[in-house]
């Protein structure tokens, strides 16, 4: 539970009753939540996130149904649920029980455990959104190189995974030297590091044409230089702001080389959009290294894990195990 006094925000294990719980709708026994950036600020003071204290953080959750007012659901079914106000203004995973309405849960069929869909969760779930906007416009293998900016985090290192496991040549930019050898591992042709590579640098309206398409997970000047890089007639799908929420571009990668901006946006996407493509997350998007690029935590020690997301040292993704890990 995080609460607030005074302008801290402190983080504690609790126990409380199911009258917690908003009434009505499905009722879900959790097993297994995730470490994201956004579980972060919902603890950080000022994060900008959460709404009203106190709260259970945790905007991924995944178990199985408790009970259901919606006979679309019943008890023993397993399920997932994040995005819309999960674990900002309705409590989130970091509990052993959380409810949410019919209308926003993902029902998992065979292809997907409570575990895999919590360990692919909103970041995973936001590469998946990235990859499939590019390829849905027509973004094929041949086309030629593919960036991915910020990829050792949770969306960047998922989304380096389904590229390369589609066949596109992807070059995988990272500021952190550690992680270089997973990333090769995943199947990234190259990998180089932070980009521009000068933070400092006046990002030319046109630069080099580099890449074929981009999924850029840091916005800002790198967004930028990205945008000014495409070739002709290439795309981004963009959904991350670590690096600033600000643009500084210009429009002449759009008028001059057709370039598209593709916004991703995982947190309000329609309920048959949602559960459409976790379908394909359980089949021709699985990320084929999902165990490669997961570490465990318990719930009890998740403190540990937001801290350390916060100073940028968790590479991938961090699987929260809530049942039996008080």
């Amino acid at each position: 539970m995080a609460r607030e006094s005074d302008g801290d925000i402190t983080l504690h294990t609790e126990t409380v009753d199911d009258d917690f719980l908003p009434e009505g709708g499905v009722r879900i026994d959790v097993t297994h939540s995730s470490v994201n950036y956004k579980d972060a600020l919902a603890i950080t003071p000022k994060g900008g996130v959460v709404r009203n204290y106190p709260i259970v953080p945790g905007i991924d959750l995944a178990g199985t149904v408790a009970s259901s007012d919606d006979p679309s659901f019943s008890p023993g079914d397993p399920v997932l649920l994040h995005g819309y106000e999960t674990g900002v203004s309705r409590h989130g995973g970091y509990a052993e029980r959380a409810a949410g309405p019919a209308d926003q849960i993902v029902p998992l069929g065979d292809g997907l455990s409570p575990a895999e869909a919590a360990t692919i969760g909103t970041a995973g779930f936001t590469a998946a959104m990235s990859v499939a906007a590019l390829v849905d416009r027509g973004l094929r293998p041949e086309d030629g190189k593919v960036l991915v900016t910020g990829a050792s985090g949770g969306v960047g290192i998922v989304a380096v995974d389904l590229l390369a496991g589609l066949g596109y040549e992807v070059v995988a930019s990272s500021g952190k030297e550690h992680a270089r050898d997973l990333l090769s591992e995943l199947g990234a042709a190259e990998v180089i590091g932070r980009v521009p590579e000068d933070p400092d640098a006046k990002i030319k309206p046109l630069g080099s044409e580099t890449w074929a398409a981009a999924v850029d997970c840091v916005g800002g000047p790198t967004l930028a230089w990205v945008l000014s890089t495409i070739r002709y007639g290439g795309a981004v799908a963009a959904s991350g702001l670590t690096g600033g929420a600000g643009l500084p571009t210009t429009v002449m990668p759009f008028i001059l080389r057709g370039v598209a901006l593709l916004g991703i946006d995982s947190v309000q996407a329609p309920i048959d959009t949602r559960r459409a493509l976790w379908a394909r997350l359980a089949d021709d998007l699985r990320p084929p290294h999902l165990d490669r690029i997961t570490t465990e935590v318990a719930v009890g020690d998740v403190d540990s894990a937001l801290a350390e997301i916060t100073r940028g040292e968790r590479i991938g993704r961090t699987l929260v195990r809530v049942a039996g890990g008080l």
